[in-house]
């Protein structure tokens, strides 16, 4: 069970509340590090201030520096301590702010919101309440409100224990139990376990990049190491310093809460995989082909198009042939790709597709009956398969008419790939990192070209392993184990 230690100035702020076995002082807290040591302990600082150098300040930095968790982090309260920081937060949030406020039908221009651990009593914030706590893990918010032409946050600041009156205590005290308990409670089973590794999915997506027999086989390959993998979802974000690797087995992007999975865990020193250097490499497509070309990677044929600047589709077909392939940055599984046939349906698709993006991709089309796809894992060959095409279609997944089809594949082994698709795989996947990778390409004679580079590519059951079989799912789980291993022992990954 992990120590969960409170941290109080005075021990009069915690009079309204139950005695707490691990209530400290932040003087008894700063005096001695002897009682706990260092590893699993979480500590909840409920000091009254957190400004530089006060003793709130110094019980987060001395937590830190003894390997404790602890909330609020020392960055968070640096961020807290001017709206130029924390402001950089509060971007995201605007579309939820207004959505929740406008079913609030709210009166008066401003509003004062208190959040405690992610959750507030004020009806239809709840999902801002938990946001905000995700952006900056704080026991006690005070959020201010205001309306100009549309609401905005006037201003965030931590707030101590001391000042909480009536109802608000109660809210508090209901908010620690629900936060403690996620803290410290774990089954017998996952005590039994080495390290814990948390792998994010979620059960609703409709083209996850590991199907449920895949996963199962993830959390028993992993249980055979010693490791206790188990899924977890978007809402667990407050507790996931609590494992000691993230394993992100749901399609990821640059905007959403995967990300902030992949940084978050990179902040608390876990092993990640994907990374947030990979997600950011590997999702934005006018990133990867300018890397590609720099660094003499072998790619289709590419121009960048930008939205302000008049372009001429005669001239573009005459340099890339037809048809002509049209991607905005971030698309995935084929979606946000189209091929012009024409230069009148050039003109057409990049008029729709400038609507969504500043800058679009336009390459030439490599018409190969399969993609190969080369999955890589800290820069060695782990699987290799074949996507065809989707029959009738040019892409290997086709979403047309509301159904998504997908293409039949072959898995091969690593020694049957022509070297040639295997040496620019490889070329391509450590321009990215380390982690695990799977990159696309096409071969037409003797020319292979790099589609795209995946930051957390398909394992699927009876496609991807089926040339490994359950080893391919012991080979990743033992690389996580031999980085959670180093990071234990204090070596690079």
């Amino acid at each position: 069970m992990t120590p969960v230690i409170l941290i109080v100035e005075d021990p009069r702020d915690w009079a309204a509340y139950l005695p707490a076995r691990h209530l400290m002082t932040a003087q008894q807290y700063l005096d001695s590090n002897t009682q706990f040591g260092s590893g699993r302990v979480q500590v909840i600082n409920l000091c009254r201030s957190y400004r530089y150098l006060s003793p709130g300040y110094y019980c987060s930095l001395l937590a830190e520096g003894r390997g404790h968790r602890v909330i609020p982090s020392v960055r968070t309260v640096n961020d807290l301590s001017r709206k130029a920081l924390y402001g950089l937060h509060l971007e995201s949030l605007e579309a939820t702010l207004d959505k929740a406020m406008k079913k609030r039908r709210q009166d008066g221009d401003r509003l004062t919101v208190k959040v405690f651990f992610g959750h507030t009593e004020q009806a239809g914030l709840e999902e801002l309440a938990r946001q905000l706590f995700d952006q900056m893990p704080c026991p006690i918010l005070q959020v201010e409100f205001r309306r100009r032409d549309h609401w905005a946050v006037e201003s965030v600041k931590a707030t101590s224990l001391h000042q909480l009156k009536g109802k608000e205590e109660d809210a508090f005290a209901a908010a620690l139990e629900q936060f403690n308990a996620k803290v410290w409670r774990k089954s017998s089973t996952r005590r039994k376990y080495r390290y814990d590794l948390a792998m994010l999915v979620n059960p609703d997506e409709k083209l996850p990049p590991s199907d449920k027999v895949a996963l199962r086989k993830f959390i028993r390959a992993g249980a055979e190491l010693g490791i206790n993998v188990e899924p977890i979802g978007r809402a667990d974000y407050p507790r996931l310093a609590e494992y000691d690797a993230l394993f992100i087995r749901e399609t990821t992007a640059l905007g959403d809460h995967t990300y902030q999975f992949a940084r978050k865990a990179e902040q608390e020193g876990m092993v990640v995989m994907d990374d947030p250097g990979s997600i950011l490499r590997c999702t934005n497509k006018i990133y990867f082909a300018e890397l590609m070309q720099a660094h003499q990677v072998a790619v289709p044929k590419t121009r960048f198009l930008f939205r302000d600047n008049r372009h001429d589709a005669a001239a573009l077909v005459e340099e890339l042939g037809l048809p002509v392939v049209l991607k905005i940055p971030d698309g995935s599984f084929s979606r946000g790709i189209s091929k012009a046939d024409s230069v009148e349906a050039l003109d057409k698709a990049l008029v729709e597709y400038f609507k969504q993006s500043a800058v679009v991709l336009a390459q030439e089309f490599m018409y190969t009956d399969f993609d190969w796809r080369v999955g890589i894992l800290n820069n060695r060959p782990l699987f290799a398969c074949q996507y065809f095409m989707s029959k009738g279609h040019w892409q290997i997944y086709n979403h047309a008419g509301g159904k998504t089809q997908a293409g039949r594949a072959r898995t091969l082994a690593v020694q049957e790939v022509p070297a040639k698709v295997l040496r620019t795989a490889l070329k391509a996947a450590r321009l990215m990192g380390n982690g695990l990778y799977g990159v696309d390409l096409k071969q037409s004679g003797d020319r292979v070209v790099v589609v795209e580079v995946n930051d957390n590519p398909n394992v699927d059951s009876g496609v991807e392993d089926k040339w490994l079989g359950d080893d391919l799912y012991r080979q990743i789980m033992l690389e996580f184990l031999r980085r959670m291993e180093g990071r234990r022992l204090g070596l690079p990954s």
